[in-house]
């Protein structure tokens, strides 16, 4: 008689991701991610993830289709990028002032 063993694997924690805005030391790394995504570098500024010390996605703030490393899962930090982005778009078509001011006005 066959006996049914389930084994259960403990989901291992992803890496901790860094969002930030790019800047001119980062042309090396873009490059490099949108070749591995078969993309063209977006234009304008662009926010991009870190995990550990390599970058694996970005997207263009002014929107865009997103580069990201074929090699790594990042749907979802594809997803937080887009809406980190959304925020800065959001934020450029007001007043000035950070949004936490005008609630408080």
């Amino acid at each position: 008689m066959f006996r049914h063993t389930t084994h259960t694997h403990e989901a291992r924690p992803e890496r901790d991701v860094t969002v930030r805005l790019a800047d001119s030391d980062d042309t090396r790394a873009l490059l490099r991610l949108a070749t591995l995504d078969s993309a063209s570098l977006p234009a304008g500024p662009i926010v991009l993830a870190e995990s550990g010390r390599e970058m694996v996605a970005a997207v263009p703030v002014t929107g865009g289709p997103a580069i990201a490393d074929p090699f790594h899962r990042t749907a979802a930090v594809v997803e937080m990028l887009e809406l980190r982005a959304e925020q800065l778009r959001a934020g450029a078509r007001t007043d000035g002032q950070p949004s936490w001011r005008r609630r408080l006005a």
